[in-house]
């Protein structure tokens, strides 16, 4: 297992989440449901207890809609998503892999699409 650190853009909020992978092509994708389509984050994901807000949980701003089951945060600062715990598995978060230092989002090249457009309310 290891830990990787993130950011939002301004700095005031960052993270770590313990992995037992490596951020790569075969760990990230993307989301077809109304919200990911629109903010075009490239994803990976964790159990939920393994990201820890390491600073600034208080310039985090929660966003639902919908079944108010799923939990997206954004710096209130800068407006960028840093994470989400998910409506289809309530025990796992997502994070985005923009804002992990070292890592190029830009060069994965094509990624996996999550059919969260289709997930039936049954199926969350």
């Amino acid at each position: 297992m290891h830990t990787v650190t993130g950011r939002c853009h301004c700095g005031a909020v960052e993270f770590e989440v313990d992995l037992d992978h490596e951020i790569d092509s075969q760990h990230v994708r993307r989301c077809n449901c109304s919200l990911c389509r629109r903010k075009g984050a490239l994803m990976s994901g964790a159990p939920k207890e393994r990201l820890r807000v390491t600073k600034g949980a208080d310039m985090l701003s929660v966003y639902q809609w919908n079944t108010n089951i799923a939990e997206h945060y954004f710096c209130k600062n800068c407006g960028i998503y840093t994470h989400h715990f998910r409506r289809s598995d309530p025990t796992q978060c997502g994070f985005n892999v923009a804002c992990i230092e070292g890592i190029d989002s830009l060069s994965f090249g094509e990624v996996d699409v999550f059919d969260g457009a289709s997930l039936s309310l049954e199926e969350a």
